[in-house]
């Protein structure tokens, strides 16, 4: 019962950090679109959030077509695919338990 509580929270916890990250990664993509000033702190924050991920996604996969840099969605399907496989996993389990 305790452990089967336990594996619900941690599973709603890292869906409810997963929704806000793909959130941050929409509102940073779509701020790009405007030229902002790179010295406010809300864009550096955002850059800062979101700039480590990019660069490793783009270590393995060329992201850039036709002048678009695909990053961002790249990101958000890799996180919606962990939000609906290893959550619904991990809700699941505590189900099973």
């Amino acid at each position: 019962m305790i452990l089967s509580t336990l594996i619900q929270a941690i599973a709603q916890i890292l869906h409810m950090v997963i929704s806000i990250y793909i959130w941050v990664v929409i509102i940073a993509a779509l701020i790009t679109w405007v030229r902002p000033d790179p010295f406010n702190p809300i864009v550096q924050t955002l850059y800062r959030l979101t700039e480590p991920v990019y660069a490793w996604v783009r270590r393995y996969i060329p992201t850039t077509v036709g002048g678009i840099d695909l990053a961002p969605l790249i990101i958000i399907f890799g996180l919606q695919f962990i939000d609906l496989f290893f959550v619904k996993l991990l809700f699941q389990l505590s189900a099973s338990l």
